[in-house]
């Protein structure tokens, strides 16, 4: 008997662990335009519409601080620097900061009433402090979605007020989402305060997932009538980091409710993994005529995979290189490539670097070498 049942449980393991794990559909999202993205693979998880362009509302103010942020990296502007209160900024309607016309107040806490108050006098305020007018400042803004691969998306101001040139898609927004973490760290830890205070005037932010949900950490709530109620949300569960974006939702709670969908869904049947470092030796080729025999070989970034849980381990690597490689090489040259595989699904192709220079050998190397390649 005790037989038996040994090897009945032995062909259920086997057969449990031989049945594929099933990944299911994304949920249905009551949203005009959606798309969830895994911040450090870049691989899309769910979508609809995500190249549809919609209104994006105060979503535009992540570009506007994107342009601040750019100016103090290049050391333009401080977060010291006084801007005076134009009567254009103080005027602007809907969401504010209630700053005064007249008064000076400090980039950084302009940023702060942009990013965690949404105010439209602010973002006003700072766009004519960096460009001299909201104008300059947009054209600056489509600089930089140019420059980011926004293909879709054109600004004609600095706060996402209606007007039918100023649009966007969830995924360029996704994209800009995920820059603003990676080359901004520092100031991404705004959009994860909950209240600030300005003239003895405190404002709650907007994104409900902040209250609701510790692992959410960040980013941006906007609502017209014409545009509807829109999140950008971005949540990190142990290494793994994604970036929801909701277009045209039906309220404020509605807006909160499909992007927790979209995470939940996201964290619960995917997985993300590290699979090499940037400048990692993947491998060493052969360098004919040159000063060394090999060259090392890795990439210029981190290689990250996203895939369906349970299936890292099916996961297949291949290296292809050049098929003869002569010196000079040099740091940085593209020598080959690495493919990543899911059964026959390409997860990821880079380009294989020289991770340093090979110098020309001498005289007596190159005539030696040249030799044997002809013998091979």
């Amino acid at each position: 008997m005790k037989l038996l049942l040994s090897i009945v449980l032995l062909v259920f393991f086997h057969h449990a662990q031989a049945m594929p794990r099933l990944i299911p559909d994304a949920p249905a999202v009551d949203a005009r335009g959606y798309v969830l993205l895994d911040f450090h693979s870049g691989h899309t998880l769910a979508e609809r519409n995500a190249d549809e362009r919609l209104e994006p509302a105060s979503l535009t103010k992540m570009m506007t601080a994107y342009v601040v942020f750019h100016e103090l990296g290049t050391g333009q502007i401080s977060l010291a620097d006084m801007v005076r209160v134009s009567k254009k900024a103080w005027r602007m309607p809907g969401s504010r900061m209630f700053i005064e016309v007249g008064t000076s107040v400090s980039v950084e806490e302009l940023l702060k009433g942009t990013i965690i108050q949404s105010g439209n006098d602010s973002s006003v305020a700072l766009a004519e402090h960096v460009a001299g007018s909201e104008e300059t400042f947009a054209a600056l803004m489509n600089e930089h979605a140019r420059n980011l691969g926004m293909h879709g998306t054109n600004f004609v101001n600095a706060t996402g007020l209606p007007d039918a040139n100023h649009y966007s898609t969830a995924r360029d927004l996704a994209r800009l989402a995920s820059v603003l973490i990676h080359e901004f760290p520092e100031y991404y830890a705004w959009y994860s305060v909950k209240e600030y205070t300005y003239g003895g005037i405190t404002q709650g932010n907007r994104n409900l997932l902040l209250y609701r949900d510790n692992t959410v950490d960040g980013f941006k709530t906007g609502h017209t009538e014409s545009a509807g109620y829109c999140l950008v949300a971005s949540a990190k569960r142990g290494d793994m980091r994604l970036i929801s974006v909701v277009m045209g939702t039906k309220s404020e709670g509605a807006r909160a409710n499909e992007s927790q969908k979209l995470l939940n869904y996201g964290f619960r049947f995917f997985e993300t993994h590290k699979l090499y470092d940037a400048a990692q030796p993947l491998k060493a080729i052969r360098v004919w005529k040159g000063a060394d025999e090999t060259v090392q070989l890795g990439l210029t970034e981190p290689l990250y995979i996203t895939v369906p849980r349970g299936q890292y381990n099916k996961l297949k690597a291949s290296l292809s290189v050049e098929n003869a490689i002569v010196a000079p090489t040099h740091k940085g040259q593209n020598l080959g490539a690495v493919n990543v595989r899911l059964g026959d699904q390409v997860l990821a192709e880079r380009p294989l670097i020289a991770l340093e220079d090979v110098a020309e050998g001498s005289l007596w190397q190159k005539l030696f070498d040249n030799v044997r390649m002809l013998l091979q």
